[in-house]
């Protein structure tokens, strides 16, 4: 494959989104249970049911499915939102004592919202992926893909990546009926409230 300048880039931006946007939000949601911290418990499942794009993502970027550059963005711009939206999870975080977890998480909300903000200005011109007649075949949006295959080498050996792009589509086709459901019916019925009324 022909070389492009900002590979290593591209590979840093990976490894950079599965610390914070995998191994961190574990940390914490385990130290979460575990000091039955349940505001912060809450903020987390909901972070994981709107992170859950970036796996989809991956999965569709397998096949080399140019979808998979729209919900790599989309998923940079929800995983923001889905963190700093809630009002009374705002609240309750802020009223928690200055323990460990409570500082813990600040950092890392406020660590992913600058991350995710500023990959989300950088993947922009990545877009013209999605969208233009063969451009997915050029080294400049093949650098993207160069990861989901290796995760497709490691974790699915053998497996068929349309078969992957398949349940990644699946995937994504059940998520944009959840977010709908969700901007159309339930938030215009609780609000920015994170308890459901």
């Amino acid at each position: 494959m022909e070389t492009v300048w900002f590979r290593p880039l591209v590979w840093l931006d990976y490894r950079l989104a599965v610390f914070f946007a995998v191994f961190l939000p574990v940390v914490i949601l385990i130290w979460s249970l575990l000091t039955k911290t349940e505001s912060i418990t809450r903020l987390l499942v909901i972070y994981w049911r709107v992170a859950s794009l970036l796996m989809i993502t991956t999965y569709l970027m397998i096949p080399s499915w140019p979808i998979g550059f729209v919900s790599a963005v989309a998923a940079k711009i929800l995983i923001p939102i889905s963190l700093w939206f809630w009002v009374d999870l705002n609240e309750e975080i802020r009223d928690l004592p200055d323990k460990g977890i409570k500082i813990f998480t600040a950092a890392w909300r406020w660590a992913v919202t600058i991350y995710f903000v500023v990959g989300t200005v950088a993947n922009l011109p990545f877009l013209s992926c999605a969208f233009g007649k063969n451009v997915i075949n050029t080294p400049f949006c093949q650098v993207w893909l160069e990861a989901p295959w290796k995760y497709k080498e490691i974790f699915h050996a053998g497996t068929r990546a349309g078969f992957l792009g398949f349940l990644g589509m699946v995937g994504l086709i059940f998520y944009v009926l959840y977010l709908g459901y969700f901007l159309f019916f339930r938030l215009g019925k609780q609000g920015r409230s994170a308890i459901e009324q």
